[in-house]
Parts: structure tokens; sequence; C-alpha cells
């Protein structure tokens, strides 16, 4: 997995590329972590170009949900094909997330 982080303001879009799993999770949940400490509020994930996140990647994301949450920020999720999309549903973590279609649908006029 590579990811990319762009910035603007106190907005961080995460680009994923590849799968989250037990071997790169706690790389990216740092990249978040820093990019948090840094001022972002809002941290976008798009898995756009991502195909299978495992229990410890979906783990990463539970566990920056709640630290943006602490720090009045906001973690949400764009871009998940059918199968991420029905991840989410069936361990009813999209109650937890905000899934969007599409970057521009989660910064909604940021």
């Amino acid at each position: 997995m590579s990811f990319a982080l762009s910035r603007t303001d106190d907005t961080v879009v995460v680009t994923v590329e590849g799968q989250l799993v037990v071997t790169n999770r706690q790389e990216f949940k740092q990249a978040v972590l820093d990019a948090a400490e840094q001022g972002a509020r809002l941290v976008v994930v798009d898995f756009s170009h991502s195909g299978y996140i495992d229990s410890s990647g979906l783990g990463a994301l539970v566990s920056l949900s709640r630290r943006l949450r602490e720090g009045g920020g906001d973690l949400r999720l764009v871009g998940l094909n059918e199968d991420l999309r029905t991840l989410f549903e069936l361990t009813r973590l999209d109650a937890l997330f905000p899934l969007y279609a599409t970057q521009a649908d989660a910064l909604g006029g940021r």
C-alpha cells in the first residue's frame, strides 16, 4: 500500500492505493495522527484505488476516528467499492464513519 496526503488549511485528504492491512496500518495511522497534531481537523480518506481493508486496518480507522473526534475533528471515507461498502455495513461501522461517493461530497463546500 502507498498513500499520499494533501493538505488545505485544516483539511487533509489521504489517498490510499492498495490494501490497508496489518503490515502498513501503523504507518498510515501515524501519518494521519501527525497531520492532526499539525492542526488538521477534517481527514478524508479516499479508497477509490483500494480494494481491501483487513481487521487491523478497520481498527486503525476506528482509533483515528476516536482521536480526531476527541480533538473536535472528523474522519470521512470516500470511494469505497461495493465490497468495502458492504464490509462497513455488515460491521455496522457505517454508523461511525460518514461514507461518501467522492471527495467533493465529503468536503461539502470546504
